[in-house]
């Protein structure tokens, strides 16, 4: 029997990032965005529980990157879309980074992965809000 885990989001990127890059599409140049964002739309997801962020994505979401709280060391977030998603980064104390993009509710998951991150380091976390 597996440790309970309570999932605070799951899914995938806001839909907003990409209509406004299927939007961008239409000029040309920025056709590699656009196929970024399709990419991101069909194959990333996110799983942010009590204990762990889960990212599964890559080609056909075959990669998954998973990180424990504890090896949180600063947190950042950067609104898009009008504020309407945005993205963050977490480091990690090896100095990793970890970059999620085009979150749904990023400011309430940035708020989530602080709050947990402090409980498990016992120290509140470096934060930079944008």
């Amino acid at each position: 029997m597996g440790i309970r885990e309570d999932v605070f989001y799951e899914g995938g990127p806001h839909i907003g990032d990409l209509i406004f890059n299927i939007l961008l599409g239409f000029t040309i140049i920025a056709l590699p965005l656009t196929f970024g964002a399709l990419a991101r739309a069909l194959w990333l997801r996110y799983r942010i529980t009590d204990r762990r962020i889960s990212i599964t994505g890559g080609w056909q979401g075959r990669d998954r990157t998973d990180i424990i709280y504890s090896e949180v060391a600063q947190i950042r977030k950067v609104p898009r879309g009008l504020g309407m998603w945005g993205d963050i980064v977490v480091t990690l104390k090896d100095g990793s980074r970890l970059e999620m993009r085009a979150i749904p509710q990023f400011r309430e998951i940035y708020d989530y992965i602080a709050e947990k991150a402090a409980q498990k380091t016992g120290k509140p976390i470096d934060s930079v809000k944008a």
